[in-house]
């Protein structure tokens, strides 16, 4: 029998069916046959207790749950397919009526959400370019500098912050060395705060071949519980002091560092890698922008299955990249005192706005329907093979000549790439004049608001 459907507010979908007398004896048959095995009646081995002893001995209810199951797993998919529904939740069965005639449910679903879509043509987007400066090539050209400076010994003065000493140094505490506290050899560099504070401070100051007695406290959130803020004393003795030469800027430095011949080559080749990476970094963000632009256009009352669905996405997702760098999500998250339901609420926000954002340009999509050439689809590919660093004819292997999948997210693409050449960018209001005219509008009267 057809089905019918009843929308209810937040896009729940409550789908009702009925089945025949003869439809659910049926289904009590197939139920019976799939669990004859568990059931034992005095005077019957297991499994051979006749269907009609076994609901005398029983009760018929026994039968229910595999027997709506049966019935439900024929008649809902034809449902979703007959009403096309996109369901967005685990259905929720509900039995309202078991008689001679037959029975009748329901079932409870959520779907995406249906909605209008606002402007998405010319929006205004708040913008603006990253350009590359003197500033930012010579500050590369520094940390180029800096990696390959070379350590030097020093023996005519002190040690001083950004010195790298060797030492040696044994810790005590009430007079008796303790577990962990002792090294040979060992280099240091002052001001790295890799040592507990005040150590570094105290070594500073001292001359090679000195052996001299430094005093400290632990911090009170020490991983070591027998240290957690005790005093203690470190003898330690300086054997060397390295201080860090960086290389003069000049063409031999680029040579050393480069394939160029001069600096000025080198800094033009810096320049242009940045800005390269620039220009890629302001497309992704204007892409973004216009994004949130036109979805801020947009009113959708998401179901919370959906965030849901997302959140649970987005930890596996997580849990997966930090699994590659041989970290477990669960331990890492015991370390740092969260729950794993903390966590999960906490991803909720970035969630709703990437379903918000999906549905957005899902919508737009179906409205301008880009094209996706044989060309498109082979530049994805090899994307995707250059990504992985395999050869795109494993690809094809993989994901196949005609993914469905792999087209839908061209074609998501294409539309963010249609909506940001539609956009209107704008210079973005300095952040004291933007609250000055947030204020504004708070201020102001409420006709000259619905005037403007």
């Amino acid at each position: 029998m057809a089905s019918t459907i009843e929308k209810k507010e937040h896009s729940q979908v409550v789908i009702s069916f009925e089945a025949s007398k003869e439809e659910w004896n049926e289904a009590l048959k197939k139920s019976y046959s799939k669990n004859k095995g568990r059931f034992q009646v005095p005077g019957f081995r297991k499994g051979k207790v006749p269907y009609q002893l076994v609901c005398q001995y029983y009760g018929e209810g026994v039968l229910y749950e595999d027997a709506m199951n049966e019935i439900a797993n024929a008649q809902y998919p034809e449902a979703v397919k007959e009403h096309d529904l996109k369901v967005v939740s685990r259905p929720e069965m509900d039995v309202t009526d078991i008689s001679e005639e037959g029975i009748k449910y329901t079932v409870t679903v959520y779907v995406k959400p249906e909605f209008e879509l606002g402007q998405y043509e010319g929006v205004e987007v708040p913008f603006k370019d990253q350009v590359v400066t003197d500033e930012d090539v010579d500050a590369e050209i520094e940390r180029l500098r800096k990696r390959n400076a070379s350590l030097e010994e020093v023996e005519d003065r002190a040690a001083a912050e950004g010195d790298t000493v060797v030492i040696d140094y044994e810790g005590f505490k009430d007079g008796v060395a303790f577990e962990g506290g002792k090294g040979e050899g060992y280099n240091l560099k002052l001001g790295s705060k890799s040592f507990i504070p005040g150590f570094e401070e105290q070594v500073a100051g001292h001359n090679v071949g000195e052996n001299f007695t430094i005093e400290v406290k632990f911090p009170e959130d020490y991983h070591a519980a027998e240290l957690k803020g005790a005093d203690a004393t470190f003898n330690v003795t300086i054997h060397a002091i390295k201080t860090e030469v960086i290389p003069e800027l000049d063409d031999e430095f680029a040579k050393d560092v480069s394939e160029f011949d001069t600096l000025d080559e080198l800094k033009a080749d810096i320049r242009a890698k940045q800005q390269e990476r620039a220009d890629k970094d302001n497309k992704a963000g204007f892409e973004n922008e216009t994004v949130r632009a036109v979805c801020d256009n947009c009113e959708i009352d998401i179901p919370e299955s959906m965030i849901q669905n997302e959140v649970e996405q987005m930890a596996e997702d997580q849990a997966a990249r930090m699994s590659n760098q041989g970290i477990a999500l669960d331990m890492y998250l015991q370390y740092v005192g969260q729950s794993m339901d903390d966590f999960k609420k906490s991803l909720e926000p970035m969630a709703r706005v990437r379903v918000k954002s999906s549905l957005v340009i899902e919508k737009i999509t179906e409205v301008i329907d880009p094209e996706v050439t044989a060309e498109d689809y082979e530049e994805e590919l090899k994307g995707i093979a250059d990504r992985y660093k395999i050869d795109v004819e494993e690809v094809k292997k993989s994901i196949g000549e005609d993914s469905a999948f792999i087209k839908d997210s061209i074609r998501a693409r294409k539309t963010v790439e249609y909506l940001a050449s539609k956009a209107v960018k704008v210079e973005p209001k300095e952040p004291e004049a933007a609250e000055a005219a947030e204020e504004a509008s708070e201020e102001a009267p409420a006709e000259e608001k619905t005037e403007e």
